[in-house]
């Protein structure tokens, strides 16, 4: 098995990121590393990782060094370490909101009682997002925090849906009707297996956030067509990129939108972009080392 290591640039990481996961859907792994340099890793065997050219047209001005290693032979249980259960609890002042025990398929379950906690069984070998990087957490958090000041009853749209894991969450807490969309084959074939896993009621559709602009490709419930009864909800743990083209795709403001995926850094320009277009305002605001997440309400 061989390690493929691309550093670039920080200031462009984000951009590069993107871009790579369009050449490896199922996920990368980042490392911080000291200095303006951020190094994200790829694994497999060596006609399955990006060409040398892939890497070049991705990371351009912003490429610093690419490497290869050869990983060890106890790869499979290292990279099993790698991905430990997470625990996202309500603070103590919402009481009757459960903690979500996000987990692999071979940890064991939380040992709260069942009505204290949500387990949710993502398999990290499927696709982005298992709960551990904290873009994610911070979205689980946020979530949280809806479900403690909002009444329940609200439909929930989670764009980049990617493991499922939001969706997942949120058709747990009791929204209802839960879609996920994802413009990777891979995802939307992972979420689906994840959601059928944990047993609720989940549809995931394919959609490519930057074609829908046209009224073919529309965002479901935000861009055109039929919408829910219900208040609508938004997750979207994207990149800044892409979460200013949602805010410049929604023709109809959501009751709420949770929005992580982006560098503290960029959170006001985020929110601005939300609060110009949709007239939406911030309510909480989480932040861990260099990444944040935003929850805005509409109205």
């Amino acid at each position: 098995m061989i390690r493929l290591a691309v550093r670039v640039r920080r200031d462009h990481a984000e951009i590069v990121l993107a871009e790579l996961l369009e050449l490896v859907p199922a996920g990368v792994e980042e490392v911080a590393l000291s200095g303006e340099q951020v190094e994200y890793a790829v694994y497999g065997a060596p006609g399955e990782l990006p060409g040398l050219p892939d890497l070049d047209a991705v990371a351009g001005d912003a490429l610093v060094e690419v490497s290869t290693s050869q990983v060890p032979d106890d790869w499979r249980e290292r990279w099993r370490e790698f991905h430990r259960p997470v625990l996202i609890d309500a603070p103590a002042a919402q009481d009757g909101v459960p903690a979500l025990h996000v987990r692999p398929p071979w940890e064991a379950p939380s040992p709260l009682p069942p009505g204290r906690v949500h387990e949710i069984v993502i398999d990290p070998g499927q696709a982005f997002g298992t709960g551990a990087h904290a873009t994610t957490r911070l979205c689980l958090e946020l979530l949280l925090a809806l479900c403690a000041e909002v009444a329940s009853g609200a439909a929930l749209l989670d764009v980049g849906t990617g493991s499922g894991v939001l969706a997942i969450a949120a058709s747990l807490l009791g929204f209802r009707p839960v879609l996920g969309l994802d413009i990777e084959p891979e995802s939307v074939a992972a979420a689906r297996q994840n959601a059928a896993a944990n047993r609720v009621e989940v549809e995931i559709l394919r959609l490519d956030l930057r074609a829908a602009a046209a009224p073919a490709v529309a965002l479901p419930w935000i861009g055109g067509g039929a919408r829910p009864q219900a208040p609508i909800v938004i997750t979207a743990n994207l990149l800044r990129p892409l979460l200013l083209e949602l805010a410049h795709r929604t023709d109809h403001a959501p009751a709420h939108l949770i929005a992580g995926g982006m560098l503290v850094a960029e959170a006001d320009e985020v929110a601005a972009a939300f609060a110009a277009r949709l007239g939406m305002r911030e309510r909480a605001r989480r932040e861990q080392g260099e990444w944040a997440a935003l929850w805005l309400s509409g109205g």
